[in-house]
């Protein structure tokens, strides 16, 4: 995956994707369980996340639904990506241009001054 593009569960403190998940199923043990509600009362990012996945009626399909928004969000990031790389393209294109006709003006006027004299 890019660098730009990360996985919003990599590198916090949060818990995991897949302990949220196991959470839901009731896969976790007692201790488990009580550390992942311990952190979700005081996460409110994590508490959405399990709020959000916990809608979701049919629980062994939320693996598929996760990888499939994630899909989503990535080309919605790369097509704004994108969009933004291609009015910087359009931006510069029409300063080196402008700069192009300034030269050529310079030049035809230094020109017609110079024969005139």
């Amino acid at each position: 995956m890019n660098d730009n593009f990360r996985d919003i569960f990599v590198e916090t403190s949060c818990v995991s994707q897949q302990e949220l998940l196991d959470y839901l199923q009731g896969r976790l043990s007692d201790a488990d369980r009580h550390r992942v509600e311990m952190h979700v009362a005081d996460c409110p990012f994590c508490s959405d996340a399990l709020e959000g996945l916990s809608a979701i009626p049919e629980k062994e399909k939320i693996p598929a639904v996760i990888r499939q928004m994630k899909w989503k969000v990535l080309q919605n990031l790369r097509r704004k990506n994108r969009r933004k790389r291609s009015k910087e393209f359009y931006t510069s294109l029409a300063v080196t241009t402008l700069i192009i006709l300034f030269i050529v003006l310079a030049c035809f006027f230094a020109y017609h001054f110079m024969v005139r004299r």
